[in-house]
């Protein structure tokens, strides 16, 4: 009996541990469901949901064996290879500027001229100077002249006795001191002459001309301004009397990022566009690649030079150049067909070169080999198929296999 009595005593239930252990239950079961909540917003959210994205399709172009599409494009300026900032050999003070902004100028013409009264004067001293040489040179030879006969009448006397030997010692060495004074007399006319030449020079040198025929594009002196062929002053010197350009030495300058430097050569067809008249395509080629690299832009500079010239093109005029591929030879009733899409379609993931391609509402990427570009547009060698819609604007984020919803 007792023993039935301890067996129904331990089956009877503790009603602490079941308070206790209702207390932790709910905390777990709330726990799970956060995790099934965040687990299914997260699945949503990057997979379930569609991303919204714009897409256009692969196209083919055609061309024949003119082959007119564009390896690479780039932008750059309108240069000048002969331009200078005209200035004087000396400093001076400007008396008067001939020039003005847009005024077409000859080569030797003059710009400007400096204050010259001390020239002038200098000039007048150094040729002072020469005349005086001059006269004392011809006033040597008069006495030279004179002690020559000197010389000869002392040694017929001393033929017949009348004078002695010494008197014509005396005679010869005159003779010899003033052929020795005038070979001095005349280095001093030429120094003379020198010094006179120096300073027609330096009164020249006030004078400023034009290196070149071409056009001023600017005038930075006035009347009673100086001017210094070096900076001086403390700024109120002025450095040049105006800016002239010529005009027929004017060319494209652009740069290149080095890896692509490949697809350009010397005198490879071009077509250039000003900024300012965007609807006129100017034919040009190349004429060098400048051989230097810059190590802070990875850039290359290249030289593009117009066909012809023409007045709207001007000096530091912004430009776009399409760098044309050559011609292909190619039979005319088998045109060539090139696969493109548009640049923004094109993305670098993990080094390669991808596409997403829109496969019914979810986006594929997949890895194609590019070509050159052409405008906004660039060639796909391999990788898609004509028709195929790629996307052209999307979330960074995009991933193989998400689903995306296509704007219209």
């Amino acid at each position: 009996m007792a023993t039935l009595k301890e067996d129904l005593a331990a089956l009877k239930i503790d009603h602490s541990e079941r308070a206790s252990g209702g207390r932790k239950s709910p905390w777990i079961a709330i726990l799970l469901v956060v995790l099934a909540v965040g687990a299914g917003g997260w699945y949503w959210t990057t997979r379930v949901q569609a991303a919204s994205v714009k897409v256009a399709s692969a196209s083919v172009k055609t061309g024949g064996s003119s082959g007119p599409g564009a390896v690479l494009d780039a932008s750059g300026y309108v240069t000048a290879r002969r331009r200078a900032t005209v200035s004087s050999k000396v400093t001076g003070k400007v008396v008067e500027v001939f020039v003005e902004e847009g005024q077409s100028v000859r080569q030797g013409q003059v710009l400007a001229r400096l204050d010259d009264s001390q020239m002038r004067a200098a000039l007048g001293f150094a040729n002072a100077q020469l005349s005086a040489a001059k006269k004392s040179f011809a006033e040597d030879q008069a006495r030279l002249r004179e002690a020559e006969l000197n010389f000869q009448r002392r040694e017929r006397l001393l033929k017949d006795g009348v004078v002695g030997r010494a008197e014509v010692d005396t005679a010869q060495a005159e003779v010899d001191s003033l052929k020795a004074r005038i070979a001095y007399t005349q280095q001093q006319v030429v120094v003379a002459e020198a010094q006179v030449h120096m300073r027609q020079t330096d009164l020249n040198d006030m004078v400023v001309r034009a290196p070149f025929s071409g056009v001023a594009i600017s005038k930075d002196a006035q009347a009673g301004e100086m001017i210094s062929p070096v900076s001086a002053g403390g700024g109120f010197t002025r450095t040049g009397i105006g800016t002239i350009v010529d005009m027929t030495s004017l060319e494209i300058e652009v740069d290149v990022n080095e890896s692509f430097i490949n697809r350009v050569r010397a005198g490879q067809k071009v077509s250039s566009v000003l900024d300012a008249y965007p609807d006129w395509s100017i034919p040009s080629h190349v004429i060098t690649t400048v051989p230097s690299a810059d190590r802070q832009k990875a850039t290359v500079r290249v030289r593009i030079a117009f066909e012809k010239l023409d007045p709207r093109i001007l000096p530091d005029m912004g430009v776009k150049v399409s760098f044309l591929r050559d011609e292909e030879p190619t039979d005319a009733a088998a045109p060539v067909s090139r696969l493109s899409v548009p640049k923004a379609a094109v993305r670098t993931v993990d080094g390669r070169t991808v596409l997403f391609v829109v496969q019914d509402d979810r986006v594929e990427r997949r890895a194609i080999r590019a070509g050159p570009e052409d405008g906004d547009q660039i060639e796909i060698v391999s990788g898609i198929s004509v028709g195929e819609r790629v996307v052209i604007e999307g979330p960074a984020t995009l991933r193989d296999g998400d689903r995306v919803k296509i704007q219209p």
